[in-house]
């Protein structure tokens, strides 16, 4: 049968027929010796009956309800993927809506910053500028204290020389030793006597 196949090829028909065969035809002669669709099962294999291989009915129990839970995963992944696309979709569009209205308050609010950093700025130079004056006042009275408390001491001691200037002129010295012993000779001071309650002098020893 192949060899009257081989011998029905292209080149048994005529040139016009061979013209017009395509690069595929059910003229052409299937490659590697199988049969064409048109032809009859073996003798052979004319009474084999195809039997599906058995299948245990635990085992087909298992897949299927691995199948159905897969479905179920996936069922459920696409549900998510699903929303959370859905999601984004509608925050893009609520940003481009609002897009204009989100500028306008970032200006608004910007703003509104920049005159709250101004008005802190004022404050807090204000602040120290006044800081600064009492601090240069503070300095200013506690130069003048301590410069009363120098002069009030300079007076103390200047006060306290002169009053040991004045004591210096009654001091016995070599120089005036024998005048004083010559006054105390022609003025003699008795310092035995007693005193009442109330200071007077009652009682007074004679000089020997």
């Amino acid at each position: 049968m192949l060899a009257a196949l081989r011998c029905c090829g292209p080149r048994s028909f005529p040139a016009a027929f061979s013209e017009a065969i395509p690069a595929w035809s059910p003229w052409l002669v299937p490659s590697r010796g199988r049969k064409s669709r048109y032809d009859p099962p073996a003798k052979s294999k004319a009474s084999r009956l195809k039997v599906p291989p058995p299948v245990d009915p635990a085992e087909l129990y298992v897949v299927t309800e691995r199948y159905r839970q897969h479905r179920l995963v996936l069922s459920a992944l696409r549900s998510i993927f699903r929303s959370e696309v859905v999601q984004r979709k509608r925050e893009a569009q609520r940003d481009a809506e609002d897009s204009a209205a989100l500028s306008e308050e970032h200006r608004l609010l910007m703003a509104w910053n920049d005159a709250e950093n101004a008005r802190q700025r004022a404050r807090r130079e204000e602040r120290i500028r006044k800081e600064e004056e009492e601090r240069k006042m503070q300095k200013l009275q506690a130069a003048e204290n301590k410069a009363k408390l120098m002069e009030a001491f300079l007076k103390e001691k200047e006060k306290e020389v002169l009053q040991l200037q004045e004591e210096a002129k009654t001091f016995i010295t070599p120089e005036n030793l024998e005048a004083r012993i010559e006054e105390c000779l022609d003025n003699p001071r008795n310092y035995n006597f007693a005193i009442d309650k109330e200071g007077r002098i009652v009682k007074r020893t004679a000089l020997s």
